[in-house]
């Protein structure tokens, strides 16, 4: 990153395609955390945290907040309530296209709501900056990517919920697999590639290496 590690008081966004890393990546980041001393809460959205394999990545299970909302207004504002507390340092969303708005929740399986995601988001993350800020804590926002449709030229990915989160991070790190790690036959890991897609605190666009092993 270039400076020293993730900056305290700004949104950070972390996305690749699925089974990427994505969520262990920040599970090793409140490992990280931890070890320093400091308070950690995840907000688990998607419901999908697995408690065991974050102990084995030296996550203290104990020590952490865990939340699992049921809409994505809740969890926001989970997010802005332990930002303006100041008693959390790194907070960890997972993940960005799991925050359903109440209103699709409550509605028809066939009802159109476009839109109404990236409303709740850009909303929250104006709340949320200043917060941060003032409080000195770290919030890390898991995404997932999607195709645009009828893009020729270019690049057709893009991530969920709009663009506020692109504006509001200060580091965006996209994280791909490019390979597999063997043990004769069989996979044992993964090869994973981070990239700094944007920077506000050094240089963006440096690339990582690093090897996730199964289990």
């Amino acid at each position: 990153l270039g400076a020293g590690g993730l900056p305290m008081g700004r949104i950070i966004e972390i996305y690749g395609p699925e089974s990427s890393g994505k969520t262990t990546l920040t599970l090793e980041l409140i490992a990280a955390a931890q070890r320093a001393a400091k308070t950690c809460a995840f907000i688990d959205a998607e419901h999908a945290l697995d408690p065991i394999y974050a102990k084995k990545l030296g996550v203290d299970i104990d020590a952490l907040l865990v939340s699992q909302p049921d809409t994505g207004e809740q969890a926001l504002e989970i997010c802005d309530a332990l930002a303006r507390s100041g008693a959390i340092d790194v907070m960890v969303v997972d993940s960005v296209a799991a925050l359903t708005p109440k209103a699709e929740i409550e509605g028809e399986m066939g009802d159109s709501h476009m839109g109404l995601q990236a409303r709740m988001l850009s909303q929250a993350m104006r709340k949320l900056t200043g917060n941060l800020k003032q409080s000195s804590c770290m919030c890390i926002f898991i995404n997932q990517i999607r195709m645009k449709i009828g893009v020729v030229f270019g690049n057709p990915e893009t991530t969920t919920g709009g663009n506020a989160l692109k504006f509001y991070a200060s580091v965006r790190l996209d994280i791909r697999r490019v390979g597999s790690i063997k043990e004769g036959d069989e996979v044992i890991g993964n090869e994973t590639r981070i990239k700094v897609v944007k920077n506000k605190i050094a240089a963006p666009f440096k690339q990582a290496e690093m090897q996730i092993l199964y289990g």
